[in-house]
C-alpha cells in the first residue's frame, strides 16, 4: 500500500515541491493551507489547517485518517519568516512567530501521535532552517524559533523510541521560494539607531532568497529520508558554504565565528 503523507504548508514553496515530488513517486499526499480554496489546481488535495488553531489541526488529521485509515509520514513544513532588530519587533509578532514555527508543529505532532502509536509506526520530519543553528543578526527571532524546534526534536526522538515512531529535522538553507514576501519585516524607522545596518542586512537576506537553491533538492532529500530505515537526527540541505557554516560554528572560537558573521552581513 502507498504511504500516506501529510504536509503542513503544502500549498506553495518547499511544501508544494515536496508534495508534487512524492505524488509522482506514488505516495498518497495531503497538503494543508489556511486558505485551501486558493489552490484548487493543486496536484494533491489541500486541506484547511492553521497550525495556530488546534481544532483545525485535529480536523485535518481526522480527515486524512478517515479517508486513508492510516497516516505514515508527517512533514511539519509550515513556517513563517521574521526580521528586524529584536529591540524593535513588537512582542505580539514575536509570539506569533513562535506560535507558527514552534508551538504549531508541536501541536500537529501531538495530534498525529495517537494514530502512529496505534500503527506502531510512523515518521515525522520537521523542516527547520540552517538559521536555527546560529543567532543571526536581525533574524534572531527566526533563528530562535527554528533552533527550538531542532532541540525539541532531539528530545522527542528519545521519548518516541518505544513506539517505533521516527523523527528527524531537515534544515534548508536559502531556497528560491516566496518566503521573503510572507515574512514579517519590522519597519525601517527613520530615526532608529538600527536603520542603516538593518536596511543593508534586509537587502542582503532578500538577495539570498531570490538566488536560492531549487526547492526540488529538498523534495529529493525528504524522499530519501522516507526510504531510510533509521533516519539521522539532523539533515542539512543547501549550498556548501551554508552547510559548512554549521561546521565552522562547532570548531571555531565563539568570537571568531561572530566576527565571520558580522563580516558576512557587513556589520
Amino acid at each position: 500500500m502507498s504511504k500516506v503523507v501529510l504536509i503542513t504548508g503544502g500549498s506553495s514553496g518547499i511544501g508544494k515541491s515536496i508534495g508534487e515530488f512524492l505524488s509522482e513517486k506514488g505516495f498518497e499526499v495531503y497538503g494543508t493551507s489556511r486558505n485551501p480554496s486558493k489552490y484548487k489546481g493543486s496536484k494533491f488535495p489541500i486541506l484547511a489547517l492553521d497550525v495556530k488553531d488546534v481544532s483545525s489541526i485535529k480536523s485535518a488529521v481526522k480527515t486524512v485518517i478517515e479517508k486513508e485509515g492510516k497516516l505514515d509520514v508527517l512533514i511539519n513544513n509550515a513556517g513563517a519568516g521574521i526580521t528586524g532588530p529584536i529591540e524593535e519587533i513588537p512582542e505580539a509578532e514575536i509570539q506569533n512567530n513562535f506560535d507558527t514555527n514552534f508551538f504549531g508543529p508541536i501541536n500537529v505532532i501531538k495530534s498525529i501521535l495517537p494514530q502512529m502509536r496505534e500503527q506502531n509506526s510512523g515518521l515525522i520530519i520537521n523542516v527547520t532552517s540552517i538559521a536555527g543553528y546560529m543567532g543571526l543578526p536581525y533574524r534572531g527571532i527566526y533563528s530562535a524559533s527554528k533552533g527550538a524546534l531542532e532541540l525539541i526534536t532531539e528530545a522527542f526522538r528519545m521519548e518516541l523510541k518505544d513506539f517505533n515512531i521516527k523523527m528527524t529535522n531537515v534544515a534548508p538553507g536559502d531556497f528560491a521560494t516566496n518566503i521573503a514576501a510572507g515574512r514579517y519585516h519590522a519597519p525601517l524607522i527613520e530615526d532608529s539607531p538600527y536603520k542603516k545596518p538593518y536596511g543593508n542586512t534586509l537587502k542582503l537576506m532578500n538577495a539570498h532568497v531570490n538566488s536560492g537553491s531549487d526547492p526540488n533538492l529538498m523534495a529529493k532529500e525528504v524522499f530519501k529520508i522516507i526510504n531510510t530505515t533509521n533516519p539521522k537526527v539532523h539533515y542539512k540541505v543547501g549550498e556548501f558554504m551554508q552547510k559548512f557554516s554549521i561546521v565552522l560554528k562547532r570548531i571555531l572560537p565563539d568570537k571568531v565565528y561572530e566576527k565571520l558573521l558580522m563580516n558576512h552581513y557587513k556589520l
